[in-house]
């Protein structure tokens, strides 16, 4: 099997280089462009086609995929919202993705913008490289004793309660469904996590129901000077609302790894370029915000599984269609 890698940065082919030696029957060409109507038909002669969860793969470039030859497309991300399932249905092209790579990769990001935002960290490193070793605007909060609220419990969400209790915290929770493995957790409904928590972490997938699911009247819910953490998708929180909620000091700190809008930005280096878009401008002028370049994902445990599982899958999906073959043959 021939696959096409859009997007790839360096960590990404060091990774499936790596790991592709187990899978002899895979060839990999590697391409720094995305993946879009306009680069679609590079697929062609190309099984199979990789893509990253911020390609925005709509009908129009399932079309050209499917025209081009390719019967398969992997997402090396759990995410799969950007793709059009429906258009790739209709065209033939299997859909396979990384479900779990490392829960705890993302989970532990969480808390670490926890306590980058709860300590000022983002601060005093400035300070301190500007040889400024005063401690005024550095006035943190103890996490121990307090309350954390945890929107989604899956395999992140599940990972991050854990975090949670190893701080002394309590841990609270909203889910529609309750995880039985965390015994310690008090499931809620979500108005009183918002009202009872004072750290707010959110850990679920976007979807039409939960769309802005953080928004004005949501704000207003919680408890003035909330931590609020997201590292899951950018549109679960209305940025124009969050905003005036940082304004009007309701927040005690807020550490985004993803946020509305990201789009271009993310994985680039656009050190000089005049950002059109003037949401990560406008956030980062807030001195109690931190936003972090959608890296949740990424540590060297998290990059392997993510390339073993991808490879796992183009393997599987290959031996499927062999069996296919036999089978259709043996019938004739």
């Amino acid at each position: 099997m021939k696959i096409l890698f859009y997007d790839t940065k360096k960590y990404d082919q060091v990774s499936f280089e790596h790991e592709r030696k187990d899978f002899p029957g895979i060839e990999i060409d590697f391409l720094e462009t995305d993946l879009n109507r306009k680069t679609a038909k590079l697929a062609a002669g190309y099984e199979a086609v990789c893509a990253f969860v911020n390609s925005r793969i709509g009908e129009d470039t399932v079309n050209i995929l499917a025209d081009c030859g390719a019967e398969l497309l992997l997402m090396r991300s759990a995410g799969f919202n950007n793709v059009d399932l429906a258009a790739a249905e209709r065209r033939n092209i299997t859909v396979l993705r990384v479900p779990g790579y490392s829960p705890e990769a993302v989970a532990e990001h969480a808390m670490a913008l926890t306590l980058a935002v709860c300590r000022r960290l983002h601060k005093s490193y400035i300070k301190v490289r500007e040889n400024n070793f005063s401690l005024v605007g550095l006035t943190g909060m103890n996490l121990c004793g307090k309350t954390a609220g945890i929107i989604g419990t899956g395999k992140i969400g599940a990972a991050m309660c854990r975090i949670c209790r190893g701080f002394g915290m309590k841990v609270m929770a909203y889910d529609c469904y309750e995880n039985p493995e965390l015994d310690f957790v008090e499931y809620r409904d979500f108005e009183q996590v918002l009202e009872e928590s004072d750290l707010i972490s959110l850990h679920c997938p976007l979807t039409d129901d939960n769309y802005h699911m953080i928004n004005r009247d949501t704000i207003a819910k919680m408890k003035d000077q909330v931590i609020l953490i997201n590292t899951s998708r950018g549109a679960l929180i209305d940025t124009e609302d969050l905003i005036a909620g940082i304004q009007a000091r309701k927040f005690f700190g807020v550490g985004l790894d993803v946020y509305e809008e990201e789009g271009k930005n993310v994985f680039e280096n656009r050190e000089d370029v005049i950002l059109e878009n003037c949401v990560v401008g406008r956030l980062l002028s807030f001195p109690n915000v931190i936003v972090t370049s959608h890296q949740g994902f990424l540590t060297r445990e998290a990059l392997t599984a993510i390339s073993r599982t991808t490879l796992q899958n183009a393997a599987d999906f290959q031996k499927h269609c062999i069996r296919e073959e036999n089978r259709v043959s043996n019938q004739l």
